[in-house]
């Protein structure tokens, strides 16, 4: 069981869904049906969702395979709120239509981060088990 990172999992899903309806409403707004229309606020807010869709999963997966490997539960809940603050932080800073570039570049970077610190931390307990050997 994984019971921290499906606690992030389900606080990361309201975020995800709510930019999902954004993206419904814009395309609702500008009467587009598939891609962006040339609609600069559809283009904007697809983005913004795809961006939460690319980066997300892999993160929860790499926080999921770290719990599972044993890795202190403190650490798990240091990536999920990392994360949680992360994508809210690029997801407010690239939604306005004048960007408010720093939160967009620090949830960029806090990702990354957490994405770098949970495959070290997985790579760490695979060793720790003696899994790889």
């Amino acid at each position: 069981m994984m019971p921290i990172t499906a606690f992030y999992a389900a606080l990361l899903t309201p975020i995800f869904v709510l930019l999902s309806v954004r993206v419904i409403a814009a395309r609702r707004g500008g009467r587009v049906a598939v891609g962006d229309g040339g609609n600069p606020l559809l283009l904007r807010r697809m983005r913004v969702h795809a961006n939460f869709a690319e980066y997300v999963p892999l993160a929860l997966v790499l926080m999921a395979l770290a719990e599972s490997l044993h890795t202190p539960n403190w650490l798990i809940h240091a990536l999920g709120l990392l994360l949680l603050a992360a994508r809210a932080s690029h997801a407010a800073g690239m939604s306005q239509m004048a960007e408010r570039f720093q939160f967009r570049v620090t949830g960029v970077a806090a990702t990354f981060g957490v994405l770098i610190a949970a495959s070290v931390l997985c790579i760490l307990g695979a060793a720790r088990s003696a899994a790889l050997f």
